[in-house]
């Protein structure tokens, strides 16, 4: 009877042991989701913002033609994107393109004194800095559930009930820093 109670404490004790690295996977598994809809969030602002600059531009420097199209075209690739390493890249492009875009209020007076333009700028400049706090609390995110993911003897929980690790959001070689917008 003794080595009854004995095992059944000792299965309570594991059972309890596994349904609490459970939980804790499954709260780190909900702040990666978290974290990435906060990166989804500014990513939809800034690309609200692309067709606002690609007018306000082509108002004033219309024959910019391929610059206009480039950041256009970045600009819907980014939205097809699920996958945070792809979403990157394509969004690393598209700082360039669009810091190209600004570059072009230095040939255009009548653009750079636009009130319309600059209030655009200060706007992705909000949008860059929020979506670099999102990146970086996503990434923090991800660290966590990958070490508890990867750590002995969580593995067993995680693989057991199908936790994966996930994704690091990372912008290409180059392309670290924010879109460069100079404020008038």
């Amino acid at each position: 009877m003794g080595s009854i109670v004995g095992v059944s404490i000792i299965a309570l004790a594991l059972a309890a042991w596994a349904l609490s690295i459970y939980n804790r996977l499954v709260r780190l598994r909900n702040q990666v989701r978290n974290a990435w809809a906060d990166i989804d969030v500014q990513l939809t602002r800034r690309h609200d913002l692309v067709p606002q600059l690609v007018a306000t531009v082509k108002g004033y420097a219309g024959h910019e033609k391929a610059v206009l199209e480039v950041v256009t075209e970045l600009r819907t690739q980014a939205m097809r994107q699920t996958s945070p390493a792809r979403l990157g890249e394509v969004e690393g492009q598209l700082e360039q393109a669009l810091s190209r875009l600004f570059a072009l209020k230095e040939a255009y007076p009548d653009l750079k004194a636009s009130d319309n333009f600059a209030q655009l700028q200060r706007d992705l400049v909000a949008v860059e800095e929020h979506l670099q706090y999102a990146r970086r609390f996503y990434n923090g995110a991800v660290r966590d559930l990958n070490d508890a993911v990867q750590r002995g003897p969580d593995v067993l929980v995680a693989r057991t009930f199908g936790f994966a690790q996930a994704e690091f959001y990372q912008a290409r070689d180059g392309e670290r820093a924010a879109v460069e917008v100079k404020l008038p």
